[in-house]
């Protein structure tokens, strides 16, 4: 039987031979479908159909001649296409999967084969038997091989790219200086991986600040390079030299689509923005064109040339010397910007903080903002005071983490966020929550080279009819709270602080407590309590003597604020500082009315009543019209489409606030009533009338609110 299966196959590859090509489409298909990725380029494409024809043969030489697939070596083709695959960067695995995908597709094809030659089942079995074993050793041999050639290549690229890119990292970047940071770039360059290297910069980038080249054509300056040659005679420019490429060469089409370019020439047709003009001749044939692109600007051309080195650039010499181009442009780009960018950013900084104190009745605020005294530049700090309604007023303060221009954006976008969040009257957890998304989606936004978007965000609503302070933080320290007259010692609230912004997924949690009249709060961001002369505690205990003595003396806010930044920082801080300084105020009994009325219709004349006697108590009678209808529009609602208990309440301060509370999540909204619709007019009756008014959810239920002027 042995004999048998032997003679068989040799038959079954002998007669299948003739049509081997049409085997390796049927396999090629197959494996099109399964991995695209592999194809993308027409040259693996070619080595892949070949190696696939030469994997054929192979096999069917095995079977023919009766060898074993032990013995059968890899073919050179399946070799190459290992190595080249490496030098791609393609995974491993992936080249593994070829081999199984092919090797189940040829057992398949060569059974089909099998059952047309033969109506003997036991000798189709036991000659599949012989197939799936001998394939089996065939692809284990050869996956050997291939692997050992994938590695010996991607262990020479990692090698070579983790020298270059660690004496990168060392070697570039070590001052704030443009020209140094250049020839940094090329001194890297010329050691050992290009025999000639050029930095050029955009003209108009060195003495205009303009980051965008001309459509027409490149002035560029060259203002560093380095050859193996003493003296850089195979560079056709001098550095400092200023020269132009038209629109339609290379580096030109370079810096335009900030796309680099792996360039093969011969010695006899070099172009002539690589070579120098006239004898002797170098004997260029590989050049790499790489833009020099940070933060969204196209800075300048590093060039990488070899004339010396026999082997030319190959693809993975180009994503290499990306890698540290694009590390040098950002340290070209920030010496550049260095100089003009912290003044920018401290005036973006400013404009986007109010302009001058909130007045309001429920604080008394002043604030304080201190740009670092480093050279790190601007940081993103803010605060703000916010008004709301029902004379409540929100506390703010917050931290971006980075520095520079960014940093000021980013604080100003989130400070516009918390106040259209704060527009709608969302508890403090739900509102950092909404804002925690805000920051999720600026990540997805922005370019990878501007960072990693975060932030920390402490926000707090004081309400001076109950004197309850609402807050949540996220990622930022507690508040400090001196009681009227520092009667008590000065408290860091026991607040559960959330993850910082920008992370998604944990929640918030919003904590309530009660504070006396009079009472001071300092908010502020870590730069205050942090330093290297100091740990936390020590600086929270200072911070907590000095809101003390200030709480005692009954100063103002804004020589509060003065005091604790010069007991705090007596010199320059190494952070920036933002301190929001707050003392409560209370609204009295003669300033809230408060109404319970009952699920009927029938109470709504008892609220008009209330409306009225309130108003008169309060010398508002010329308001008193227009505000009973507001309220029996409001409490209609209530009562016909909220759910009990319903509350009526007046709050007179800087303006005359009513709010009508019931049990029900239901927001209503405005909706265009027809001619003859018998409802739908009230909140547009509302609208008209009050000078704002709004929906603010809690979590027993909801309040409609409506303020107006005072007269």
């Amino acid at each position: 039987m042995e004999k048998d299966v032997s003679a068989f196959l040799a038959r079954l590859a002998h007669e299948l031979r003739p049509r081997s090509d049409q085997w390796v489409g049927l396999l090629m298909e197959r494996m099109r479908g399964e991995l695209p990725d592999l194809w993308q380029h027409e040259d693996l494409a070619r080595l892949a159909l070949r190696e696939t024809a030469d994997h054929v043969t192979v096999f069917l030489d095995a079977l023919e001649r009766g060898r074993g697939a032990t013995e059968a070596q890899a073919p050179s083709s399946a070799l190459d296409l290992a190595r080249r695959l490496a030098e791609r960067g393609v995974p491993i695995s992936t080249l593994l999967r070829t081999y199984r995908l092919g090797h189940v597709t040829l057992l398949r094809l060569l059974q089909e084969e099998a059952t047309r030659l033969t109506d003997d089942w036991q000798l189709i079995n036991a000659a599949t038997l012989r197939l799936i074993e001998t394939g089996f050793a065939y692809v284990d041999r050869s996956s050997e091989q291939v692997v050992a050639a994938y590695q010996e290549v991607r262990d020479r690229r990692v090698q070579r790219r983790f020298v270059l890119t660690n004496e990168a990292s060392r070697r570039i970047g070590t001052t704030l200086d443009t020209t140094r940071t250049a020839q940094e770039l090329a001194d890297v360059g010329a050691d050992g991986f290009a025999d000639l290297v050029t930095v050029d910069l955009l003209d108009s980038v060195l003495h205009h600040g303009e980051s965008h080249p001309p459509s027409d054509a490149l002035a560029l300056r060259r203002v560093a390079q380095r050859s193996v040659l003493d003296g850089c005679p195979d560079s056709r420019v001098g550095t400092g030299s200023l020269h132009v490429h038209p629109a339609k060469a290379p580096p030109a089409e370079v810096m335009a689509t900030g796309r680099p370019l792996l360039l093969h020439v011969t010695p006899s047709d070099a172009p002539t923005w690589l070579a120098p003009p006239g004898p002797p001749t170098f004997g260029f044939h590989s050049v790499l064109l790489l833009p020099l692109y940070a933060r969204g600007a196209t800075l300048g051309l590093a060039q990488f040339a070899r004339h010396r080195t026999a082997a030319p650039f190959d693809h993975d010499d180009l994503a290499l010397a990306q890698e540290i181009t694009v590390r040098a442009a950002v340290y070209i780009d920030n010496a550049r910007r260095y100089t003009h960018e912290r003044t920018t950013a401290l005036t973006l900084q400013r404009s986007l903080l109010p302009q001058r104190p909130v007045e309001h009745a429920a604080v008394d605020t002043a604030a304080r903002y201190l740009p670092s005294g480093s050279r790190a530049g601007v940081g993103g700090d803010w605060y703000d005071v916010i008004p709301l309604s029902g004379a409540r007023v929100a506390l703010v303060v917050g931290d971006v983490v980075g520095r520079g221009l960014h940093a000021a954006a980013t604080m100003g976008r989130l400070r516009t966020a918390v106040r259209a969040f704060a527009d709608i009257d969302l508890m403090p957890d739900e509102l950092l929550t909404h804002l925690d998304d805000v920051v999720i989606r600026l990540q997805r936004e922005e370019a990878h080279e501007d960072g990693e978007t975060s932030a920390t965000c402490l926000y707090a609503v004081y309400d001076p009819a109950t004197r309850l302070c609402s807050l949540a933080s996220a990622g930022h320290v507690p508040p400090a709270v001196a009681p009227t007259a520092g009667a008590a010692p000065v408290g860091f609230p026991a607040l559960p602080i959330g993850p910082p912004l920008g992370l998604g997924g944990l929640p918030f949690e919003t904590v309530q407590w009660e504070l006396p009249e009079g009472s001071l709060l300092a908010l502020y961001t870590d730069g205050l309590v942090q330093g290297r002369e100091r740990d936390v505690d020590t600086a929270l205990t200072l911070l907590g003597d000095a809101l003390m003595q200030a709480a005692r003396s009954s100063a103002s806010p804004d020589e509060v604020g003065e005091r604790l930044l010069a007991g705090m920082l007596p010199g320059h801080p190494a952070d920036d500082v933002a301190l929001l300084v707050a003392r409560t105020r209370a609204l009295d009994a003669g300033h809230v009315a408060t109404l319970d009325l009952p699920s009927d219709p029938a109470a709504v004349a008892g609220a008009r009543r209330f409306t009225a006697e309130t108003l008169t108590a309060w010398g508002l009678d010329e308001l008193s019209f227009s505000t009973e209808l507001m309220v029996s529009e409001l409490v209609t609602n209530a009562i016909r489409y909220g759910r009990p208990p319903i509350h009526l309440r007046f709050v007179l301060a800087s303006t005359l606030t009513c709010e009508v509370f019931d049990a029900s999540s239901t927001a209503p909204h405005m909706r265009r009533a027809r001619t003859f619709d018998e409802g739908g007019r009230g909140l547009l009756l509302v609208a008209q009338l009050a000078a704002r008014w709004g929906t603010r959810h809690t979590r027993e239920g909801k309040v409609i609110w409506a303020e107006q002027a005072l007269p």
